[in-house]
């Protein structure tokens, strides 16, 4: 019995029906239902950092699977060492490793095809209907999606349903907001997460209230951090889009501090000397020694133990890790190459969006019917008499689409030269 938990974490919105043998924890029940998902398999077909249709040369590249799997090992790691370092724990009590991982293995879980640019695409088609965040809609698959047959997702724990939360305003209350915010009706889960508990005053919407995070939500969050700022280099470099002249080029234009100019120049000894990923795997170790316990006390503290501790990371590892992704922003993502395939990839949500949004979401009096999708999803759309969640609907399935698969119904609807049968099935 981990004492650091209670039948508070582990309470779910729903009675959760087990055969009364069933040996694990409800933790590992949840890790281990994510695990099997098929919203889990189908990120190894969406963008992380290079869109996944890029096959030839670049089929080794991270997916948004294999840093999920990253993000879980770093979580767990970070869990074995706060548990074995920390003198605030007390007898009996460690930081759920299956816990964390399962968060870990869910944080992604609800983006889009092409990355952050699916993402923005889609939050704009959306506006109109509640808009799209990508941490609401990890939400939306733990507690509807998943397991759809009986709309409950998951039925997951109240602290996992807590790990991935990192963001808790809904939209209704920063309606400006590009990002960062829950759909309006994920308020029930709000509240049952919070144990019908009101925010404090002081925890403002927006940037407050988002920074109120659960332990084992800050450590999904630094484990996430570390994996993309320290992997996503690597292959950025591995791809060729970082060289040591541009990179030299990149920090003799900017006014770098002396820590930040010496990790400057660990990158560019590690890539003279071909050893890329194996100096930068070994710095993962140092992001998580980085890592300590601090206790603090806030509204959820009397429920909760996990309310009682916070993340706490050394200064210098989370500085390091912040140019890592200042150096993969401006040499990789802003580059011509990737934001001209953004630009692709933005107008294929755009007009997979607006096609369907013309057959199911607010069709024409009149409009012949055609069967753009698949029977049980037309089927469900059509049985909501709210144009709002025929929408949200339609973005489900949208946001389930891989990278490939999103460009091959674009080719079907709108490519006149795909005409062959293998491009039907």
């Amino acid at each position: 019995m981990n004492r650091l938990y209670s039948a508070f974490d582990t309470e779910h919105p729903k009675p959760r029906l087990t055969s009364g043998q069933d040996h694990r924890t409800p933790f590992q029940i949840d890790r281990d239902r994510i695990l099997h998902s098929s919203a889990l398999r189908r990120l190894q077909g969406k963008t992380q950092v290079f869109y996944s249709f890029l096959g030839g040369e670049y089929d080794f590249y991270r997916t948004r699977l294999t840093h999920s799997l990253e993000v879980a090992q770093i979580g767990r790691s970070i869990c074995g060492w706060l548990s074995k370092s920390s003198e605030l724990l007390r007898d009996g009590e460690s930081v759920d490793a299956d816990l964390v991982e399962a968060a870990c293995l869910a944080h992604d879980l609800g983006h889009p095809p092409f990355g952050h640019t699916g993402e923005r695409a889609l939050h704009d088609l959306m506006a109109p209907y509640g808009g799209f965040e990508g941490n609401a809609q990890t939400l939306r698959q733990l507690t509807v999606t998943l397991f759809a047959e009986s709309r409950d997702g998951i039925n997951a724990t109240r602290a996992l349903l807590d790990g991935v939360l990192k963001y808790k305003t809904l939209q209704v209350e920063t309606p400006e907001a590009a990002n960062h915010y829950l759909y309006n009706d994920q308020e029930t889960y709000l509240d049952f997460v919070l144990g019908s508990q009101a925010f404090p005053t002081e925890l403002t919407p927006g940037k407050e209230r988002n920074g109120f995070r659960s332990l084992e939500c800050q450590i999904m969050d630094w484990a996430d951090d570390t994996a993309y700022s320290i992997n996503d280099l690597a292959d950025a470099i591995q791809a060729g889009f970082i060289t040591p002249v541009k990179l030299e080029a990149w920090a003799g234009r900017r006014t770098l501090s002396e820590a930040e100019a010496a990790h400057v120049n660990f990158l560019l000894k590690a890539m003279r000397d071909g050893k890329v990923e194996a100096r930068l795997g070994r710095s993962i170790g140092e992001h998580i020694r980085a890592c300590h316990l601090e206790e603090r006390g806030n509204f959820l503290s009397a429920s909760t133990r996990r309310y009682h501790f916070g993340l706490v990371v050394e200064p210098d590892i989370a500085a390091r890790a912040k140019v890592n992704k200042r150096i993969a922003k401006e040499l990789v993502f802003d580059t011509p190459q990737l934001q001209q395939l953004d630009f692709k990839a933005a107008s294929v949500i755009e007009r997979l969006f607006n096609a369907l949004k013309d057959h199911y979401i607010e069709p024409a009096p009149g409009r012949r019917s055609l069967h753009l999708l698949p029977e049980p999803v037309a089927k469900a759309i059509k049985a909501e008499p709210e144009k709002d969640q025929r929408a949200r609907l339609v973005c489900d399935w949208i946001a389930n689409l891989t990278d490939r698969s999103a460009f091959r119904v674009h080719q079907r609807l709108f490519d006149t030269s795909a005409g062959a049968l293998e491009d039907l099935l």
